[in-house]
């Protein structure tokens, strides 16, 4: 039987995905041990290896305790020490560290170094983040949205800013929950014409322009995201194109009345949201970095199998 990677959202069909993030809800129920349905030590024996060529706190602090926390031990190797790709191929690094542990995870620049990876290994392997998605903050953004305003299903969420890799999550989320997506981005940063076609043709409620207040207007969720990542080069480019897109009091004052912001963190205080809305009350991004370590155990015992909760 093939392993049961965890790559990307658009991979899982509704049922999966709704089955993910019920299984993050019953771990945060459940507290440090695990929810009551799945025994304690749910994955005691099993080793996670952590590849981050990429740099990170909430992904790896929350990886690496939800692991602990279900029973497993978890092993941190920088890029440096393994170098996916260079100093061997991604085939044998697969293969070998098949060997070694139960359960991979890679975060990476180079979304097909991951596919790479996956395709090799006997092992299940989890997107910690690639330049094209992030999946593993999806399932802690969807969690933190339910707890907040209701079921998933029925939120209207407005995505303001650059069509970025975590965006790119949330159009896979849309497309496979069936809830409206309205993205206000600079036309240079919209989403990818590959990715436009895959939501027009699976039939998603998503749209996508360069007007934020239609984008805001009325939604129940309201997310940003940082406008200048590691790597990136055009930063001068980028703040100029993105001004227009700061989420400020003004702006969220469109949303509903019950309406939450979501922000996956670091965040930038006066460049893409500022200090009044992300430090005000409607802001619910600690609950959502919270969220990170209760989605993450659910990943983690998805892909080894365990799924009685």
């Amino acid at each position: 039987m093939p392993p049961r990677h965890f790559l990307d959202v658009d991979q899982l069909d509704s049922a999966s995905l709704r089955r993910l993030l019920d299984m993050a809800h019953a771990m945060k129920r459940g507290g440090r041990r695990g929810p009551a349905m799945v025994r304690p030590k749910a994955l005691e024996g099993a080793t996670l290896l952590m590849i981050f060529e990429k740099p990170s706190m909430r992904t790896r602090v929350s990886f690496d305790l939800g692991m602990r926390q279900l029973g497993g031990e978890a092993l941190f190797l920088s890029g440096q020490e393994i170098m996916v790709g260079k100093r061997e191929s991604i085939e044998d690094t697969a293969r070998v560290l098949s060997r070694y542990g139960d359960i991979i995870l890679l975060r990476t620049v180079d979304h097909g170094t991951l596919l790479e990876l996956a395709r090799h290994a006997s092992v299940p392997v989890i997107n910690g983040l690639t330049n094209h998605s992030h999946p593993c903050q999806i399932i802690a953004d969807l969690q933190t949205v339910e707890e907040a305003v209701g079921p998933i299903e029925t939120a209207k969420v407005a995505w303001v800013g650059d069509c970025n890799n975590v965006a790119t999550s949330w159009i896979h989320a849309a497309v496979r929950l069936g809830f409206e997506l309205r993205i206000a981005s600079p036309p240079s940063l919209q989403p990818h014409p590959d990715l436009a076609a895959w939501m027009t043709r699976e039939g998603g409620r998503v749209t996508v322009s360069a007007d934020p207040v239609a984008a805001v207007e009325g939604a129940t969720c309201v997310i940003a995201d940082t406008w200048v990542s590691i790597g990136d080069t055009d930063v001068e480019r980028r703040m100029e194109l993105l001004g227009p897109y700061r989420v400020d009091e003004a702006l969220m004052a469109r949303a509903a009345g019950n309406a939450v912001f979501l922000h996956c963190l670091p965040a930038y205080r006066g460049n893409e949201v500022t200090a009044g809305v992300i430090d005000g009350p409607q802001s619910v991004v600690f609950d959502e970095a919270e969220n990170r370590l209760h989605a993450q155990k659910a990943i983690l015992a998805w892909c080894l199998g365990v799924e009685s909760v």
